[in-house]
């Protein structure tokens, strides 16, 4: 299905593209949870494509690690394919072969690229060697503009082989599950960062009024606010004594907050430049189109509503 793992490097300028091969390769089976977020974002400012498969796969990494998988080898590339739709579904059943797939998933990200996946089957997590006959991608094609350079299809197994990673359950009822929702959040804020540049740099370059600079000071504060909120995030799971309902709650308020930098870098920046980076730019135009939907990963007013019913019931906030 692919045939050089990292192609999605290709992508990137050279100060991306060492540490981000670097992450993959090697970063993941450590506990550097800021300093991979980090490349993260750096590669979402450039590329929220690459940044959204290695994000991915690093996910993948983590999750071995922590529920006793054996680690993915060199030179492979993971995708964690976990969304459910109707009329979709996949099973994981044993018979005397051993432990086989069946049933279709949405939404899986570098289906024409990555060699293995870890697929949420009920209540069980499997791992799944992507050249298998049995696995067939391409249906239900991706036909928007935004993110369309990731691959993402729906897949069909077919009793494909499978090997089950941790114990029925244990994908979710973990804080590893919301830590690593925060760094998701890490590209979405390398996102807000890139699509800023046509605002910083009119200003730079002299072009710009005290308009313009207003804008720019509103994504500036607001990507600080971002930054503090990931910093935290990334300490704490790299400490590991949250549980699965602070994990959460951190989770969904550094996601929030991401999210608000996102949709101010967005506005910001078009309400000051107009439409000449839309129009004239297509980096920036593909890039402003890949953030919008990237970020919708975020389930918005869902994810507040959940925050607020976690909040009533754990401590205030406090300094």
């Amino acid at each position: 299905m692919i045939a050089h793992p990292h192609a999605v490097l290709d992508v990137l300028p050279d100060p991306v593209r060492a540490p981000l091969a670097e992450t993959l390769d090697r970063l993941a089976g450590a506990r550097d949870t800021p300093g991979a977020w980090r490349v993260l974002a750096a590669a979402g400012a450039d590329d929220l494509v690459a940044a959204r498969l290695a994000e991915a796969h690093l996910d993948a990494t983590g999750i071995l690690r922590q529920l006793g998988g054996e680690p993915p080898e060199a030179g492979s590339l993971w995708g964690v394919w976990a969304a459910q739709a109707r009329h979709t579904g996949v099973t994981a059943r044993e018979d005397p072969e051993g432990w086989k797939l069946h049933g279709t998933v949405p939404w899986c990200s570098g289906s024409d690229r990555c060699t293995h996946a870890l697929v949420v089957a009920g209540d069980r997590l499997v791992a799944v060697a992507l050249d298998d006959p049995t696995v067939t991608a391409g249906a239900d094609p991706w036909v928007g503009l935004g993110m369309a350079g990731t691959g993402t299809t729906t897949v069909a197994f077919d009793g494909t082989p499978a090997r089950p990673v941790g114990e029925p359950g244990q994908y979710l009822d973990r804080p590893g599950f919301w830590h690593a929702a925060s760094g998701v959040a890490a590209v979405w804020f390398g996102g807000a960062v890139g699509a800023a540049r046509p605002l910083r740099a009119r200003l730079a370059e002299g072009r710009g009024d005290a308009h313009d600079a207003a804008h720019l000071g509103r994504v500036d504060a607001a990507l600080h606010a971002a930054a503090s909120v990931l910093r935290d995030a990334a300490a704490a799971a790299d400490a590991d004594t949250d549980g699965v309902p602070a994990a959460r709650r951190r989770a969904l308020a550094v996601r929030a907050t991401v999210e608000t930098a996102v949709e101010t870098a967005l506005r910001s920046t078009a309400r000051a430049t107009g439409p000449g980076p839309l129009a004239h730019d297509a980096a920036h135009a593909r890039h402003v189109a890949d953030l919008e939907v990237y970020v919708r990963q975020s389930h918005a007013e869902r994810d507040l509503a959940t925050l607020g019913t976690l909040a009533v019931d754990q401590p205030e906030v406090a300094l």
